[in-house]
C-alpha cells in the first residue's frame, strides 16, 4: 500500500459563493485535520438541530447532506459534472481504461434497494490513509493499560482498520498495532504491536470461524505479512509471508480459504491453516483492495485501482464472472448482504453502488454524494446499509433501509 497524503487527492473544483451569502456572518470552524481537506470548508457552520437530514425532509427538497446549494451560485448538477471530469483517481500502474471498458457489465441505474432514512452530522467520518475506507470509523486514541493482558503496553494508537463480530471488537493502527476488544466489557482486553516496521500499517482486520469452529483474527500489514491470532487466548498462531505488501484479507465462509489482496496485479486464495497458495485469480490491472465473499462461498468480490470490482466463481476462477465499473475512482471496499442478495461498492469518493445479485448484477441502484467515503456496511438482519463519508463541514453517517414490495406489485418495479 503506497503513503500519500490525503491532501494529494483534494479534490479539484473551486467553489464561489453569492456575495450575499459571503456578507453573512461565519460561525467559528472546527480545527483542521491533518490529512483531510473540505470541499466546501468556506461554507457556514450550522447549528446543531440543522445538521441532520431525515427522509421527509430530502423529499420537501433538502439536500441528502445538507449542503445549501440554492445559496451557491452553481447548482448541484453542474458541480456533479464538474468533479466527474476532473477528478484524479490515484494508480500506482496506469492501467489501460480501454481495455477495462471492454471487459465491464452493461448495468440498468435507477432501482432503488435501500430508501434513504437518515443523515447525521453529529457523528463524524474520518480516514487515516487515502486508501483505507473500508469500514465507517471513528479515529480515537486508545491509551487503557490493564497490566498482565498485554503482550505490549500501547497508547495513543490511531485506528487505521476495523472489524466487529459477535462481541468481539479488533482494531489496527496505523504503526502496527492490534487491539482485541470484549464490548460487553470496559477497556481492552489484548493488545500488541504486531512489527517495528516503520511502514507496517495494520491495513486490514478480518474475524472468522475456521474450519473446526473457533474465532479467529487475522491482520494484514504493510510488512507483507498476516497473522492469525485465536480469539480466545490472543496467541499468534500463524504467520505468512507473500511478495508484496497485504492490503486486506477475508476467509471465506467456510472459514478454509483466505483471499489476499495486496500491492500486486494478483488476487490469491490460500489455504488458511497453511498459507499456501491454492489460486492465482488474474485480471486486475492495478493493486487491490476489500475482498468480499458472497454468503454462499462460491462467489468472490475483488476491489481495484483500475476502478472495477471483478467477480470470481472459484469453482471456474480461470478468469472472472463479471467486471463491475465505478464512476471515477478505486474500489476501496465491498460488502455483500447476510442473505446474499445485495452487493455494496466503495468509491473512494462521492459514488456507493448496490446490485442486484440476482439480476446478475446488471440492476444497480446509485448513491450520489459529495465527499470521501469513509466506508460502508450492512446491518446484520441486513435491513439497513450504512455509509460514512469524510468531510470536515460535511462529514457524516447516512442510514438507508432496505425497500420491501409485496410480490404482486414486484413486476411495477423491474
Amino acid at each position: 500500500m503506497a503513503h500519500l497524503h490525503n491532501n494529494d487527492l483534494e479534490y479539484v473544483v473551486d467553489e464561489y459563493y453569492d456575495s450575499d451569502f459571503e456578507e453573512e456572518p461565519q460561525l467559528q470552524k472546527g480545527d483542521e485535520m491533518e490529512s483531510l481537506d473540505s470541499d466546501f470548508e468556506d461554507d457556514l457552520e450550522f447549528n446543531k438541530s440543522s445538521t441532520d437530514t431525515t427522509a421527509v425532509e430530502l423529499r420537501n427538497g433538502k439536500d441528502i447532506q445538507g449542503i445549501p446549494w440554492e445559496r451557491l451560485n452553481y447548482t448541484r448538477d453542474k458541480y456533479r459534472e464538474t468533479r466527474l471530469k476532473q477528478y484524479k483517481n490515484y494508480e500506482n500502474l496506469s492501467p489501460s481504461h480501454e481495455q477495462i471498458n471492454k471487459e465491464c457489465l452493461q448495468v440498468t441505474k435507477g432501482k432503488t434497494f435501500y430508501d434513504f432514512q437518515m443523515n447525521t452530522r453529529h457523528v463524524k467520518s474520518k480516514i487515516v490513509h487515502f486508501q483505507v475506507e473500508a469500514f465507517i470509523p471513528l479515529p480515537f486514541f486508545f491509551s487503557t493499560k490493564r497490566p498482565g493482558l498485554f503482550t505490549q503496553s500501547l497508547s495513543r494508537v490511531q485506528i487505521s482498520s476495523m472489524a466487529v463480530k459477535d462481541n468481539i471488537l479488533v482494531a489496527g493502527g496505523f504503526k502496527g498495532e492490534l487491539i482485541f476488544k470484549y464490548l460487553d466489557h470496559p477497556g481492552a482486553a489484548f493488545c500488541t504491536k504486531l512489527t517495528s516496521n516503520k511502514n507496517a500499517i495494520t491495513n486490514a482486520v478480518d474475524i472468522y470461524n475456521s474450519p473446526s469452529g473457533s474465532m479467529r483474527i487475522m491482520a494484514a500489514n504493510n510488512d507483507a505479512k498476516i497473522r492469525d491470532f485465536d480469539a480466545v487466548s490472543f496467541a499468534c498462531t500463524n504467520q505468512f509471508s507473500f511478495d508484496w505488501s497485504v492490503n486486506s484479507t477475508s476467509a471465506r465462509p467456510d472459514g478454509k480459504l483466505v483471499a489476499v489482496l495486496g500491492d500486486s496485479v494478483e488476487c490469491l486464495l490460500a489455504d488458511s491453516q497453511s498459507g499456501k497458495v491454492a489460486t492465482t485469480l488474474k485480471g486486475h490491472l492495478d493493486y487491490s483492495f476489500s475482498p468480499a465473499w458472497h454468503p454462499d462461498g462460491r462467489i468472490l468480490a475483488t476491489g481495484n485501482q483500475d476502478t472495477t470490482c471483478r467477480l470470481w466463481d472459484i469453482r471456474n476462477p480461470s478468469t472472472s464472472l463479471a467486471v463491475l465499473k465505478g464512476n471515477m475512482g478505486a474500489i476501496r471496499g465491498l460488502k455483500f448482504t447476510s442473505d446474499g442478495r445485495f452487493l455494496a461498492m466503495q468509491e473512494p469518493a462521492d459514488f456507493v453502488h448496490v446490485f442486484d445479485v440476482e439480476s446478475g448484477y446488471v440492476k444497480c441502484q446509485e448513491i450520489d454524494l459529495f465527499g470521501e467515503i469513509a466506508g460502508i456496511s450492512f446491518s446484520p438482519d441486513p435491513e439497513s446499509l450504512f455509509v460514512g463519508v469524510a468531510d470536515r463541514t460535511y462529514g457524516s453517517v447516512l442510514e438507508f433501509s432496505r425497500r420491501h414490495y409485496d410480490c404482486c406489485f414486484d413486476s411495477f418495479f423491474d
